[in-house]
């Protein structure tokens, strides 16, 4: 092999054909004309084959790519990088970290880009300060994309002092630096201190945007995440894309903010966006959510490719608003046409069986996800099994299947059980299990209100005033019923028995609504019903 890297002064035809390289049996008849045309001892040539059988789709043949790199004579800074990336996607990223090792053996001085990928080898934080110390010592720390992916990875370990100290040794952040950092804020549930850096940005992208308002969402901050997106949209020029879009349907869809999610909508539609995956799902779970079905399925009907997860969202959707059959049609067509289903699939699949006489559909379907496809169930799929057997009136039958659990059932479990024996009248059993959960979780309103409901249906009222009496000696907290309601753009939460000044705006603005809606019709009469 050469010792000199270059790029040959002309473009060898055997390059064009390994851009159209589809496996690597083509690979290594392309790699054979290379050795007899005596094109390998261009380093250039070498390093694109290596390149192509670690990295690329179509070959990460990882095997094949050291025995080639082990044959380099002179090794480029791109090929250790190309190897490092490579093991950075397989199993065992941490063997990225000895080819490192191996260019510093060799005197090759690392670049940003090795930095920039061996980092997200660092599988533990030893590693990681280690490679952090070496970034400084080669003078690195100025540059912004290797900053922000050690800030990342620090944030991955939690350790968020340690990010901020990396950033603040960066005078060139830009708004790369400061997204990350926004990011780990986010993943590590410091919300605040996130809000705190995203305003203190001296420049901001769509980027930027986007980790704030995505991480608002994965926190549950949900209004948070559209009063942001509120005030981006009124900047002029604003740049909204698909990531950002996606994380506020999200929030619209979790707070029943139609108004906010169907504007998403209409600019999506204004702007030329293709419903991708991402998008497309994240639509028809806004629709589903917002009961808003045929609006769904206009959605999934439109999009060029579904993967398993729009499946899923479409099946669920039509689950809970109550298109059972519909769902349980589409699941089948999934079997025959579709993408192998996976376990959220079958949690929508199984809530879509939550009618008595979908029990047997639901047993069938509940033994298929092992038998046919290899899924192990895990709590949520006990969970609608529990469900639907307790709504069912089925109580032994579902007492059963809670004992015959690998796991531990929860409270949601239990709680299941004992709605189903205050729904049909099994006092002893739910006596016996509303024992057990409030035990189980002994801070949680909702189960002690169940087993005083099952005592008030008997006229046992010594021991309701004995459940309550218990709250109150646990200091345990009511948690009030809520619900949403968009008015203006504006959601608004209420609260039972809210007597808040803005709960009586809102009440307000509601009657008059109504008084606008009424407006034209003399009697009651003409009021139309639909």
């Amino acid at each position: 092999m050469s010792k000199l890297f270059f790029k040959p002064k002309f473009d060898p035809p055997i390059l064009t054909l390994l851009q159209k390289c589809t496996n690597m049996n083509e690979l290594k008849q392309i790699h054979a004309q290379t050795i007899t045309t005596g094109l390998s001892r261009f380093t250039f040539v070498t390093s694109k084959i290596l390149a192509f059988c670690a990295l690329s789709p179509h070959a990460n043949d990882l095997h094949y790519a050291q025995t080639l790199f082990n044959h380099i004579s002179t090794p480029h800074v791109f090929d250790f990088n190309s190897m490092i990336r490579g093991f950075l996607q397989s199993p065992k990223p941490e063997k990225g970290l000895s080819v490192y090792t191996k260019m510093l053996s060799l005197g090759i001085a690392p670049n940003n880009r090795t930095f920039t990928v061996l980092v997200k080898a660092c599988v533990y934080l030893s590693l990681l300060d280690m490679v952090y110390v070496h970034v400084l010592k080669l003078g690195h720390v100025c540059d912004a994309f290797v900053t922000s992916s050690v800030i990342s990875m620090y944030a991955k370990f939690g350790l968020m002092d340690k990010a901020c100290v990396v950033s603040d040794a960066n005078l060139n952040k830009n708004v790369a630096c400061w997204t990350s950092l926004i990011s780990g804020y986010c993943c590590n549930g410091f919300v605040s201190e996130a809000r705190e850096v995203f305003d203190s940005m001296p420049d901001r992208n769509d980027v930027a945007c986007s980790a704030m308002v995505s991480g608002y969402v994965k926190n549950h901050c949900f209004n948070e995440a559209i009063g942001l997106f509120q005030e981006l949209k009124s900047f002029d020029n604003a740049k909204l894309n698909a990531s950002l879009l996606v994380s506020v349907l999200n929030a619209c869809a979790v707070v029943g903010a139609f108004g906010e999610g169907k504007w998403v909508h209409d600019y999506v539609d204004k702007n030329g966006f293709e419903y991708d995956l991402e998008l497309g799902t994240a639509l028809i779970d806004f629709y589903a959510k917002c009961g808003c079905i045929e609006n769904a399925c206009e959605i999934y009907n439109k999009m060029a490719y579904r993967d398993v997860a729009t499946w899923s969202a479409m099946i669920s959707g039509l689950a809970m608003n109550g298109r059972n059959d519909t769902g349980l049609e589409l699941f089948v067509e999934m079997e025959k046409s579709g993408p192998k289903p996976n376990a959220v699939t079958f949690v929508g699949v199984l809530t879509a069986c939550n009618h008595r006489t979908l029990v047997n559909e639901a047993w069938r379907l509940f033994g298929r996800m092992g038998k046919v496809y290899g899924i192990n169930p895990i709590i949520e799929h006990y969970g609608c099994m529990v469900d639907l057997l307790a709504r069912a009136g089925l109580l032994k039958e579902a007492e059963i299947l809670i004992k015959s659990m690998p796991m531990e059932p929860d409270g949601a479990i239990w709680g299941s059980l004992l709605n189903g024996c205050l729904m049909h009248g099994h006092i002893e059993l739910g006596e016996r299990v509303g024992r057990l959960v409030i035990e189980l979780e002994p801070q949680h309103s909702g189960r002690y209100v169940l087993l005083s409901n099952i005592y008030a249906s008997m006229g046992f009222w010594e021991d309701v005033v004995r459940l309550r009496k218990l709250m109150k000696d646990r200091e345990v907290v009511t948690v009030s019923a809520w619900s949403f309601i968009e008015i203006d753009g504006v959601v608004h939460k209420f609260l039972v028995d809210d007597k808040s000044h803005s709960h009586q705006t809102c009440i307000y603005s509601i009657l008059n609504l109504l008084r606008e809606e009424l407006e034209g019709f003399s009697t009651a009469n003409d009021i139309p019903l639909s």
